[in-house]
């Protein structure tokens, strides 16, 4: 990628850029536009890049705030959001001013619905510190938080006014972040884009870098695919759903695993389980059905789960929100880059899939998963 920022447009409802590049300090004080406060909600660990962007809008004039919310999927709690709105309601925060997400998905989830709702919508700018965020969750205006009733089911659409993708951040985190960032890259690369996965086939190593080349086009080919599908269908109405391929069993995994196992190592599961089922629907053919195992195990993701488990993910399967009228609904590859749907599948054929995942005996364990 060049020296320079590049910025991918989302043409939604509310159009904005995804700015991509390195040391986009001033990129994101611009994005502060006319407001005169500023909050800016941080994971603990991002706290002397917090104080560092609180400085930078404080000398221009910006009356900043830092809050630290809770790291991962423990900041996505009701508690939580009221704190963060307590806090708005303290600082004087109005419709005018900005607020900032720092940190990963969970960040960029719960402040945007902080976001969403204070004042029924103020304007919000994401900054991804984690592959994951970056290529997933900052892009598109989903927010969230999770409930007892299951993962993000208490969210709104709220887009942001920019995302800032600077990639120096990438060289900071821990290995096993982007090992499971990746299983959304390799996800987009099997909905629309197969260039990101002779990307990956090429030098699986390489693809891991975030010092390298491979990584910065590989971030960039898959905003520009989940840009593209937002663009169409802001609301996921129809065709944003192919962005939750893999994500059905992956989210019940989650859900069964209290929400311990990262995202991208039970999206890596998910996808194996959508893979069969294309399969054994007779919609997908075998070379690209197996190439998904090989991709994923490339790069260090999991691509099996607890044998035992299936009669408990079907249970939180059929509380996914892509079901309609009591109906399983699952997106499926009628060939590479083929997103589709399976609606209604036989119980026959979703016991039959699941045997591309089950493994007898202990859960496959490891850094990528916690």
């Amino acid at each position: 990628m060049s020296e320079n920022p590049v910025k991918v447009r989302v043409d939604a409802g509310s159009p904005y850029d995804v700015v991509i590049g390195r040391g986009l300090l001033d990129e994101t004080v611009a994005a502060a536009g006319e407001a005169t406060k500023a909050a800016i909600f941080y994971q603990p660990t991002l706290a002397e890049t917090a104080e560092a962007l609180r400085q930078a809008l404080a000398d221009k004039g910006i009356d900043a705030h830092r809050v630290e919310i809770p790291d991962a999927e423990a900041g996505k709690e009701l508690q939580v959001a009221g704190f963060c709105w307590e806090v708005l309601g303290r600082i004087g925060l109005s419709r005018q001013d900005v607020i900032y997400s720092l940190g990963g998905g969970a960040a960029t989830d719960v402040t945007g619905f902080v976001a969403a709702t204070w004042m029924r919508g103020v304007p919000v700018v994401h900054i991804p510190t984690t592959l994951l965020a970056m290529v997933d969750a900052a892009v598109g205006g989903k927010t969230g938080i999770n409930t007892d009733a299951g993962k993000n089911l208490v969210g709104s659409f709220h887009e942001p006014r920019s995302v800032i993708v600077d990639l120096v951040t990438l060289e900071t985190v821990p290995r096993n972040e982007i090992v499971a960032g990746m299983a959304e890259v390799i996800k987009t690369g099997f909905i629309a884009d197969p260039v990101i996965l002779e990307l990956i086939e090429k030098d699986p190593e390489a693809a891991l870098d975030p010092t390298g080349e491979v990584l910065p086009e590989l971030v960039r080919r898959s905003i520009e695919v989940k840009a593209k599908v937002v663009s169409a269908d802001l609301k996921e109405s129809s065709l944003r759903e192919i962005l939750n391929y893999g994500h059905t069993l992956a989210h019940a995994v989650e859900r069964r695993e209290r929400y311990r196992w990262r995202h991208g190592a039970a999206v890596s599961v998910g996808l194996i389980y959508a893979a069969e089922l294309g399969r054994l629907a007779g919609r997908l053919d075998d070379e690209t059905a197996d190439r998904h195992r090989r991709v994923l195990e490339s790069v260090g993701l999991p691509t099996s789960y607890d044998a035992d488990a299936f009669g408990q993910l079907l249970e939180y399967m059929g509380k996914d929100k892509k079901n309609r009228a009591g109906m399983l609904r699952f997106v499926v590859l009628d060939g590479l880059a083929r997103p589709g749907r399976l609606e209604a599948p036989d119980p026959s054929l979703l016991v039959a899939a699941y045997s591309a995942v089950a493994k007898e005996g202990t859960q496959p364990s490891g850094s990528i998963l916690l």
